[in-house]
């Protein structure tokens, strides 16, 4: 279903008549007609939320505020991009490190499954007097901002759902393959002689249709936070937590708030049926599909994604509702 205020924009979309599809060939280098870019800098919170406190990069001030929820084994840092044109548009985009990753805290014993998760985005919500956001979720982070839209519609204006997991498509692929790696690399993980590198490399690699996309320093970055069998035991313990029973118990056909539903093709970890159910579930949802993309849109096209989030903003900001 197509929401009265979308219509037909004026991006570069192909919409398909019988399937209510958007279409988008993002080009090679994805250049749009954006502001000349000024550098954005952004503030490093600490924000409580239950057992710990969540690390929040916030980009700008004012305008709407956007909420950026990373995916399993990735953090906020994945949203640099994407935040800093949000914030150029003169919005406000919260890029936020889920519990147990990247820089926020990892409680002892703490739990790190989506239903909790949400809990502490909640709570994070509060702290930042952020009454309601445009709430944009990748992978578990869709899981999550699914589920903070189904219990806690009020916080939810508009919802952006990236290659999101959802009903038994949780976890993905990518999950498995990490826990089965680690199984077969056992020996090597417990002596902290590769850290995660060897069940983790590949899972980063092929979530970008495209290899230049995912670099060896970008690699890197998002290997750090588990090096070491330290590190190893706690990529374990983010992926045992996740359960399907937490998208899974859902209902879908009582959201009304506005959504995209984003999905980059090349994405070898979900089934490709999974954004066609998501659409027939949420009477007020619109899919864009983007061919030749991976799992990891905000790094392959960050000024396409950033484009169709700020069209949304723009289409809250015109609604007379």
């Amino acid at each position: 279903m197509e929401h009265p205020h979308w219509g037909n924009r004026a991006l570069p979309l192909d919409r398909d008549a019988k399937s209510g599809e958007h279409h988008r060939a993002p080009p090679s280098g994805a250049h749009h007609d954006f502001p000349p870019e000024r550098i954005i800098d952004a503030d490093l919170l600490r924000v409580p939320a239950g057992p710990g406190a969540l690390h929040v990069a916030r980009y700008g001030h004012g305008g709407r505020a956007v909420i950026l929820l990373h995916g399993f084994a990735t953090s906020g840092f994945l949203w640099r991009n994407v935040a800093a044109t949000i914030a150029r548009e003169g919005h406000t985009a919260y890029a936020v490190d889920l519990m147990g990753y990247g820089e926020s805290d990892r409680p002892l014993d703490g739990d790190y499954s989506i239903a909790a998760q949400t809990d502490y985005l909640q709570h994070a919500l509060a702290s930042l007097r952020i009454p309601s956001a445009m709430v944009v979720g990748l992978g578990i982070g869709g899981g999550i901002a699914l589920r903070l839209a189904v219990l806690h519609p009020a916080r939810v204006e508009r919802l952006t759902l990236v290659n999101s997991v959802a009903f038994d498509e949780c976890p993905g692929r990518d999950v498995r393959m990490v826990q089965l790696g680690a199984a077969r690399f056992a020996i090597r993980v417990t002596q902290g002689l590769l850290g995660a590198a060897p069940v983790l490399r590949r899972v980063l690699e092929e979530s970008v249709a495209r290899a230049d996309a995912m670099p060896a320093r970008l690699v890197a970055r998002y290997l750090a936070p588990y090096v070491g069998s330290d590190g190893v035991a706690h990529l374990l313990t983010l992926a045992r937590a996740l359960h399907a029973a937490d998208v899974e118990e859902l209902d879908l056909s009582t959201l009304r708030m506005p959504t995209e539903i984003i999905w980059g093709e090349v994405d070898p970890w979900l089934d490709p049926g999974l954004p066609e159910r998501l659409q027939a579930a949420i009477a007020s949802s619109a899919l864009v599909r983007l061919p030749d993309v991976g799992r990891f849109v905000p790094e392959e096209v960050p000024d396409v994604l950033s484009q169709l989030l700020i069209e949304q903003l723009e289409a809250t900001t015109r609604s007379p509702f």
